[in-house]
């Protein structure tokens, strides 16, 4: 990873990334790493939370990937034994998993009639699995990581928890109505937390990104051949930079709700980091 936009000094503090085999947390954890936290990198993916934190310590920071199910507090409770034994007492918590499903996704952004006799998806066709598998994995998975690490933290004044919510929580996005849901519950959890931990000194906030290419999205923004799909027009144009983000573009408002000194005072907001999506009106 490149120079920081700004660096803040984390030495001592032990941080906790959930989702940290992707794009965007594997490069919240490196930009932690950098400024000197010992970093845990929890992911479904055990092969790629190793992997990043291997690229981190070559870099001669410290960091260890571990294997975590967010659904599974069981799974949790033993990794959190073995991030104590390895680093200590967590500081920081990044509450990174999250994502959508085909299944809870509708093919036509607008139900027109005769849907139901065609071949597409319409929202009376989504599966009630999928929409509890999008539901669980972003606010239960952020619910559950929260209750077993949050445990260090009520023990430690001027610790912080960051969740990542999206623009889908400000106003949905069409054909992803479980994701869209399950990121506005974040939002107002993200609010309910930093009331709850008000009195022992955690500060709970939550960054919302706009539109980033990820390994996740890729495929709706892009056709097979390279070219931009049409949703991808419409992204853009909703878009007033016009432009996608770039994923480093996150790390500067990462790296001022963690530190103490610059955002202290800062508990229970949501900032968008969107390019202006999110103040444009469409016309």
């Amino acid at each position: 990873m490149s120079k920081l936009p700004l660096q803040i000094d984390l030495s001592g503090k032990v941080a906790v990334v959930t989702g940290a085999g992707g794009v965007l947390c594997s490069m919240f954890a490196k930009a932690i790493a950098q400024c000197g936290a010992k970093v845990a990198l929890l992911d479904l993916n055990e092969e790629a939370a190793c992997k990043y934190a291997d690229e981190i310590n070559a870099e001669g920071y410290t960091a260890k990937g571990y294997k975590a199910n967010v659904l599974d507090k069981a799974s949790l409770e033993e990794v959190h034994e073995k991030v104590l034994a390895d680093f200590g007492p967590c500081d920081i918590l990044i509450n990174g998993a999250g994502g959508n499903n085909p299944r809870a996704t509708t093919t036509n952004e607008y139900y027109f009639p005769g849907d139901l006799d065609k071949d597409v998806v319409s929202f009376f066709d989504l599966d009630q699995s999928g929409v509890e598998f999008v539901f669980n994995l972003n606010f239960i998975g952020t619910l559950v990581p929260t209750q077993v690490f949050a445990k260090d933290l009520v023990e430690k004044p001027g610790s912080t928890i960051i969740n990542i919510s999206s623009m889908n929580a400000f106003t949905p996005l069409t054909k992803i109505p479980a994701y869209s849901g399950a990121k506005a519950a974040i939002s107002n959890f993200t609010q309910w937390l930093a009331v709850h931990f008000a009195k022992v000194g955690i500060r709970v906030n939550a960054i919302a990104p706009g539109f980033f290419v990820t390994k996740q999205n890729e495929k709706l923004l892009y056709n097979d051949d390279g070219t931009p799909t049409a949703r991808t027009g419409k992204i853009l144009a909703a878009t007033p930079m016009g432009r996608f983000g770039e994923s480093e573009e996150l790390v500067g408002t990462l790296l001022y709700l963690l530190s103490n000194e610059a955002a202290g005072f800062v508990t229970g907001v949501v900032i968008p980091v969107d390019g202006g999506f999110s103040a444009y009106s469409g016309v």
